[in-house]
């Protein structure tokens, strides 16, 4: 099934290290989890529809109704420095143009 030499090899693939002890827990848990996946592919599930969700919900997002947006002349009124309907920033500077 599989053995400490290929949990190593995917550990080592992913950057992680892994103590002997932690090598040898983490193979007996996968192989666990291995052979509960090979138990459950013997299910015969001919005929049992997809279950992708456990709650049968219908699309509850509403419309996607444009709007009105806010006025540009009370959104500015917050702006600390404006021109022309337009936000001004202090320019930055490439520390080479210094």
């Amino acid at each position: 099934m599989i053995d400490k030499t290929q949990v190593q090899h995917v550990a080592e693939l992913s950057k992680l290290a892994f103590s002997d002890a932690e090598l040898e827990q983490f193979t007996e848990q996968l192989a666990d989890i291995m052979k509960m996946t090979d138990e459950l592919n013997k299910v015969d599930t001919t005929g049992v529809p997809v279950t992708t969700h456990m709650n049968n919900l219908q699309n509850i997002v509403r419309e996607d109704v444009a709007q009105a947006g806010t006025d540009r002349e009370i959104l500015m009124k917050n702006a600390p420095d404006s021109a022309d309907g337009l936000l001004k920033v202090p320019a930055i500077m490439d520390k080479e143009e210094d």
